[in-house]
């Protein structure tokens, strides 16, 4: 007998998850400024943060407002004509009912996979785009269970939530190269003490592995919202079939070339990977799941 699965149960386990594998990225964030701050005396110390937070600001303010045209623009999307892909529309309309959230933007990328991805910073500037391939390979319910999951992605706050994670990451990578960078200019005079010099030690080790450490924890909490969002399209359609005969479909996708800042985004990876290195995980593993639902 097959155990059953509770799509609420789902939802909260990786949100949870996902919120824990955030706070780590933000620890990681706080020691390495901590011991760069340690580190170095004075202006020194006081001269590095303030050109990190001058230059991650300025990152953090350009990734936010302009997730959506950067990714649109970076896939060639054109904006989907109403009349033409009238199916579409009638989905996605009939979608925010079950997820009350306000009618996204609905775009088309030329390309014969089938794939979809959503973006924007919060519900009301949302934006989902699926490929020529998903129109019409398709069914209906199949098409649904694909906009349910990107609907999902909207409802949840992930393209938020992704944000600022990729932001989080990005700070970390700017804090290291400044700190390391900086340590050709650093006086190598005597006045430097024992903890200084343990301190400065520590926030080497930390520039050279945060980032790395990092991004596999952005990886993983990429992995992490997927699940949940199969598990709240499951809860808009009140249905697991269409998601999972459309995923079923994608295995047979080949290789699409995208943009690696935009892969995060889709249904499905569009770039091949090694799992760890992956932003998704296993389609056959998200199936299995949602056969257990």
């Amino acid at each position: 007998m097959v155990e059953r699965i509770s799509f609420y149960d789902q939802i909260s386990r990786n949100k949870r998850n996902s919120i824990l594998l955030f706070g780590i990225v933000g620890a990681l964030l706080i020691a390495l400024i901590y011991s760069i701050a340690k580190a170095f005396s004075g202006l020194d110390s006081f001269v590095i943060l303030i050109m990190a937070i001058i230059i991650t600001t300025i990152y953090s303010l350009v990734s936010y407002y302009s997730s959506d045209s950067i990714a649109l623009m970076s896939v060639g999307a054109i904006k989907a004509n109403q009349t033409q892909y009238r199916q579409y529309y009638n989905s996605v309309e009939g979608l925010t009912y079950a997820s009350g959230i306000p009618m996204p933007q609905l775009y088309i990328m030329n390309n014969p996979q089938i794939n979809a991805f959503a973006t924007g910073r919060d519900p009301k500037h949302a934006v989902i785009c699926v490929t020529t391939g998903a129109l019409e390979k398709l069914n209906k319910q199949e098409l649904e269970g694909v906009l349910a999951h990107e609907m999902s992605h909207i409802a949840n706050y992930d393209i938020r939530f992704m944000t600022l994670t990729a932001i989080l990451v990005g700070m970390i990578s700017i804090v290291a190269q400044i700190f390391l960078r900086s340590l050709w200019f650093k006086n190598s005079d005597s006045d430097n003490n024992k903890a200084q010099m343990i301190f400065l030690v520590i926030g080497i080790v930390l520039a050279i592995l945060a980032p790395i450490v990092t991004s596999l924890v952005q990886l993983a909490i990429s992995r992490k919202r997927e699940y949940v969002a199969d598990a709240t399209a499951v809860k808009f359609t009140r249905s697991p079939t269409g998601l999972i005969n459309a995923l079923t479909k994608i295995k047979s996708n080949s290789e699409m070339k995208v943009s690696g800042s935009v892969s995060p985004l889709f249904l499905a990876k569009p770039n091949k990977a090694a799992e760890l290195f992956s932003t998704h995980p296993p389609l056959e593993k998200r199936i299995e799941i949602l056969n257990k639902m």
